[in-house]
């Protein structure tokens, strides 16, 4: 029991919360349009395809808070044995527990899986209920003697209540590219215009990159939604497995993942091909969010590989044919994915994201708050020295 009203509800499987009520929840998280990866659809493929379960280090509970038979406030926790696949990384801390004899693993982790896109975590209908959740995360984890709790690339009212709770914070960087001229902040017309607003080396950089493309041979095409053939997602992840396989790991996410999110939301994807000669030989995978307010709204890079190696494919692959396709469709940003300085080569911006923990044992959590204090005084230095290196024209 929280409080004199709420009431807390663990869940294991995604077949105990149905999609609507989810969903709904979901649905009024603030201003911001919101991407596939917190939507049931995704989460629940992310179990049903043995992508994330407990096999793979990643054990389901879902948290509930009710008030009466309504749904007041929820978010997907894993019991971690691992910090494979959250891009914040804690191994440093793990090691600490284990030099002294004490066990990092299982913790709780609140993420959507293998998925470093900013957004809500902690879905409630107000503050008052995602503070409670917060609590009722605490509370749980205390019960169950896990070693620590940690909520990954949160929301701003996420991060309001994980304050108000007395979590530990934490900041990193990600690079993201507005659709917006520095100069007027009117949105581009056309690739040129986006060219148009560089300094004259960062335009002249990107267009060689593109003719080296261009000049091997390599067009592009793209479908969206239910018109991604089955063919292309096939190919997709042929490439997307290929990317794993060469650096020596599996892929995280099964063909079946990829079968059940094409199927079940289909109109939050893009699919890139790269054709030369009429054979297809690499793609890259977009996500789309719904529109927000006043028509707004985010694509969202997250997978691609190559079958065949060509200079520069990459760029074009992943920034380029993406970029120029938010520009034609009116979307307001593009968000790259986790890490990256080399991005900032093709306008994509420094933006901080943050995450927030707690730790039980009382000495390793002073040392890691004294650590993140250290660590963010870095972190915001480092934003600083990246924004004073614009890629944009100097008035």
């Amino acid at each position: 029991m929280l409080g004199k009203d709420y009431v807390t509800r663990v869940l294991q499987t995604w077949s105990d919360m149905p999609a609507a009520p989810w969903n709904a929840l979901l649905g009024v998280q603030g201003l911001e349009p919101i991407g596939p990866f917190m939507r049931q659809e995704y989460l629940a493929a992310m179990q049903g395809s043995g992508s994330a379960t407990a096999q793979t280090g990643w054990g389901l509970r879902i948290l509930t808070v009710w008030q009466g038979d309504d749904l007041h406030a929820a978010c997907p926790l894993y019991l971690k044995d691992h910090s494979y696949g959250e891009y914040v990384f804690d191994w440093a801390w793990a090691n600490a527990y284990q030099q002294h004899g004490l066990s990092y693993y299982p913790k709780a982790l609140v993420a959507s899986p293998f998925t470093p896109v900013p957004g809500p975590r902690l879905l409630a209908k107000n503050d008052a209920a995602r503070l409670a959740l917060v609590q009722a995360l605490l509370a749980w984890c205390r019960q169950e003697q896990l070693s620590s709790l940690h909520l990954l690339f949160l929301s701003e009212a996420d991060l309001a209540a994980c304050t108000h709770a007395g979590l530990m914070l934490r900041q990193t960087v990600q690079f993201h590219w507005l659709n917006r001229r520095p100069t007027d902040a009117a949105r581009f017309a056309d690739f040129d215009d986006f060219l148009a607003s560089l300094s004259q080396d960062k335009r002249k950089k990107i267009r060689q990159e593109r003719r080296k493309v261009s000049d091997a041979g390599v067009v592009f095409r793209w479908s969206r939604g239910s018109n991604i053939s089955q063919a292309d997602w096939d190919f997709f992840y042929r490439c997307y497995e290929r990317t794993y396989l060469e650096h020596g790991n599996r892929p995280y996410l099964s063909r079946e993942f990829f079968a059940q999110i094409a199927d079940q939301i289909p109109e939050h994807w893009l699919l890139f091909v790269a054709e030369r000669e009429g054979r297809p030989v690499a793609s890259s995978l977009i996500g789309l969010s719904q529109d927000g307010p006043a028509g707004a709204s985010v694509a969202y890079g997250r997978y691609w590989g190559a079958l065949e190696r060509v200079d520069c494919l990459h760029f074009e692959a992943c920034y380029y044919q993406p970029l120029a396709w938010c520009i034609a469709h009116g979307v307001g940003r593009f968000e790259g994915g986790a890490q990256g300085e080399h991005k900032m080569a093709r306008a994509l911006m420094p933006t901080p994201t943050h995450s927030a923990h707690w730790l039980a044992h009382p000495a390793f959590a002073d040392a890691v708050e004294r650590f993140l204090e250290r660590e963010g005084q870095g972190v915001q230095s480092y934003l600083e020295n990246l924004q004073a290196r614009t890629p944009f024209k100097q008035p």
